[in-house]
C-alpha cells in the first residue's frame, strides 16, 4: 500500500512539473544581481552598474518618474529607482549607452559605437527585435574595464578553495616571491585570519580590493562594512616582506534576463518592459582584470492584463571582490565556490 502511495505521488509531481529541487532548491553556481542591495542565495554573487546605467535612463529620459508596476511591487524596481550607481562613478571612456525607438538604424549605430570605442561586438543586440513601431524604445550599455597591476604576481600551486573536492589556481606572493611586487599591494586591515582586506593598485586609476569575510550580507553592506573597519584599523599598512596572499584565478562569463520586471504595466505610463537583460564577462589572473558586460532593455506598449606575525592573506574561502575608479565600486562580487569559477 505504501509503495502505491508513493508511485501515485511520484506520478502527480511529474504531471505538475516538480521534482525533488522543489523541496530543496538547487543553489545557482552565479547570479547576476541588479543593485548591490539585492539579496541572493546563488552560490556566487556578481554585480555590475550596467544594467543600473539603461534603467536610469528608462526612468529620466523616457518613464520620467520612478518605475511602478500596476497590481504588483517589485522590490528589484525600487532598489534600481534609487539609482544608487550613476556615470559619475565611470570614466567617459569606460562606458558606452544609447536608447532610442527601436529601428535597424539604431542597432547599426550601437554596432558602431561599440566598436570604435572598445573594438568589440555586442551578445545581447540580436536578441532584440528591431522592428519599428509605437512605444517601443531599446536602451543599450556597455561597461568594459581592462587593466593591469603595477607589478605581475607570481603564478601559485593548485589548491583547494574552502575545502573543495578539486583544486583551483591561484596566484598572490609566498615566501619565494622576488622583485617589489609587495609595493603594490595595501593592508586595508587585518584582524584575524578570517577577517581581513587588501587593496591593490594598477597601472590605471583602479583599485582592486580582496575582503575575506563571511557574513552574509548584501553587497553593498560588505562595502561598507569593509571601509569601515579600514577607516578603524590600527594594523600595519604595509604589505611586509613576511606576509604573503592568495587569490583564485577567475575566468566567467554568464547572463541574465531580468523577468520579473517583465511584462507589467507601467504606473501612469501606457508602456511595459519587454525585455530586460545583462551579461557579466570577467577575468581576474597574476597580470590585472578584465571585465566586460552588456545591458539592454526594451519597452512595448502595455496591454490591459499584463503578467605583527607573519600574515597569510589567503582568500581561499568566502570573499568578496570590488573593482572601483571614482568614489563608489562599479562591480561587486561574492565568491563562495572558485570552482566553479574557472573555465
Amino acid at each position: 500500500m505504501k509503495k502505491t502511495l508513493a508511485l501515485v505521488l511520484a506520478g502527480l509531481l511529474v504531471m505538475c512539473g516538480l521534482s525533488a529541487s522543489a523541496f530543496g532548491k538547487k543553489k545557482a553556481d552565479i547570479e547576476i544581481l541588479p543593485t548591490m542591495e539585492s539579496k541572493s542565495e546563488a552560490v556566487n554573487q556578481v554585480w555590475v552598474g550596467t544594467f543600473q546605467l539603461v534603467w536610469n535612463d528608462l526612468v529620466n529620459e523616457i518613464i520620467k518618474h520612478p518605475i511602478e508596476f500596476k497590481g504588483y511591487k517589485s522590490v528589484m524596481a525600487e532598489e534600481l529607482n534609487k539609482q544608487s550607481f550613476t556615470t559619475e562613478y565611470l570614466s567617459d571612456s569606460a562606458y558606452y549607452k544609447k536608447w532610442g525607438l527601436a529601428s535597424p538604424e539604431l542597432k547599426a549605430e550601437i554596432e558602431q559605437g561599440i566598436m570604435e570605442k572598445f573594438n568589440e561586438k555586442s551578445d545581447i543586440l540580436n536578441s532584440f527585435d528591431w522592428t519599428p513601431d509605437n512605444g517601443k524604445y531599446i536602451l543599450y550599455a556597455m561597461l568594459k574595464k581592462d587593466f593591469e597591476y603595477l607589478k605581475p604576481f607570481d603564478k601559485l600551486d593548485d589548491a583547494k578553495f574552502k575545502g573543495s573536492k578539486g583544486k583551483v589556481q591561484y596566484f598572490g606572493i609566498d615566501k619565494n616571491t622576488k622583485g617589489d611586487v609587495r609595493d603594490t599591494v595595501h593592508v586595508l586591515f587585518y584582524n584575524n585570519k578570517k577577517d581581513f582586506a587588501l587593496a591593490i593598485t594598477t597601472r590605471q586609476n583602479d583599485t582592486v580590493y580582496l575582503y575575506r569575510t563571511n557574513d552574509e550580507k548584501t553587497l553593498d553592506k560588505l562595502y561598507l562594512d569593509m571601509m569601515k573597519k579600514y577607516r578603524t584599523s590600527i594594523s600595519n599598512p604595509k604589505f611586509t616582506k613576511s606576509d604573503e596572499f592568495k587569490a583564485p584565478n577567475i575566468d566567467f562569463k554568464t547572463e541574465r534576463s531580468f523577468d520579473e520586471l517583465c511584462h507589467k504595466a507601467i504606473k501612469d505610463s501606457d508602456l511595459m518592459i519587454d525585455k530586460a537583460i545583462e551579461t557579466v564577462e570577467f577575468k581576474m589572473d597574476n597580470e590585472g582584470v578584465k571585465l566586460k558586460s552588456e545591458a539592454g532593455i526594451a519597452t512595448m506598449k502595455a496591454m490591459i492584463e499584463p503578467k605583527t606575525e607573519p600574515r597569510k592573506f589567503y582568500f581561499d574561502d568566502d570573499y568578496v571582490i570590488f573593482l572601483q575608479e571614482k568614489g563608489k565600486p562599479y562591480f561587486a562580487m561574492k565568491v563562495t565556490d572558485a570552482k566553479k569559477l574557472q573555465k
